[in-house]
């Protein structure tokens, strides 16, 4: 069972959000964060959460992101600062403290919220697959993507904004992106394409082809559990096994069978066995 709410961000911009309620005690909350092209009503997002508050007794917020679903938006303004602040505004409302699950980009989104410490009551993080670039054997995003996202978006393209944002940010084949076009999914992207800059405000600096910095995560001092699928391309677990050996409290996990678009069933399992440890008491 869910139920819908607002919340007010700090520069005024209205994140709508479902906050899944357990039947039995709660195990605590945790704030799932999409990734590119992700949305509260997205099918997997909604199965992970009804799964985690169901199977594992978590308090669940399902939320949409500035610019995408109920949600508003600040068009041509972007900054990770803006989504931090969402997330602050989030967990104050669900009573200071909570967990963070961020899925691709919003894994980043989440392991920068912790980092820059403006949010106490973060608990502990899930980062699965998120998409850093460490190296420069396979995808690196072109150095004018910012301005060419920021105008297509501007002149509101947004079957080229998608076209553009996958095939150059996200390095997916151009073939591929050509075949989505004729499913019922393309509507579906096209509908938050203008959202993309907000990803790549979130994302740019980690995906220079270079490895991540320790001094950039060294103030993520909760514990991280790092997922990675044994299905996915072989850029994201490079990036998931780098991000699990820089964090200070992490460990990696990589699930068989498992890939970027996953099975809720397989994915479900870790995240919500790691959102549910309790605290060892100190002496």
């Amino acid at each position: 069972m869910s139920t819908t709410h607002k919340v007010t961000s700090a520069d005024g911009t209205t994140i709508t959000y479902d906050r899944y309620t357990p039947t039995g005690r709660s195990q605590g909350t945790v704030i799932l964060v999409g990734g590119a092209f992700s949305y509260r009503m997205f099918p997997k997002m909604v199965d992970l959460a009804q799964v985690l508050a169901a199977e594992y007794d978590l308090t669940v917020v399902n939320y949409d992101r500035r610019g995408r679903g109920d949600s508003s938006d600040t068009p041509g303004r972007y900054d990770a600062a803006q989504e931090i602040d969402d997330l602050t505004a989030l967990v104050a409302a669900e009573g200071g403290s909570a967990a963070l699950f961020g899925w691709s980009s919003g894994a980043v989104l989440a392991l920068r919220a912790t980092a820059a410490g403006q949010i106490p009551g973060i608990t502990r993080v899930v980062a699965f697959e998120p998409p850093f670039v460490v190296d420069r054997t396979r995808h690196v995003p072109p150095p004018d993507l910012t301005a060419t996202l920021h105008q297509l978006v501007a002149d509101n393209r947004r079957g080229q904004t998608v076209r553009y944002f996958m095939t150059k940010a996200m390095g997916i084949p151009a073939p591929f992106v050509g075949l989505m076009r004729i499913t019922p999914m393309w509507s579906k992207l096209t509908a938050v394409a203008n959202s993309t800059p907000h990803d790549w405000a979130v994302m740019a600096e980690h995906m220079r082809g270079e490895p991540l910095a320790p001094s950039d995560w060294v103030s993520v001092q909760v514990p991280v559990l790092v997922l990675c699928g044994g299905r996915s391309d072989a850029l994201l677990r490079t990036a998931a096994r780098a991000a699990g050996a820089v964090l200070p409290d992490a460990r990696h996990t990589e699930i068989a069978k498992l890939s970027h678009n996953p099975n809720v069933r397989l994915l479900a399992p870790p995240a919500g066995e790691f959102l549910t440890i309790k605290p060892t008491p100190t002496v």
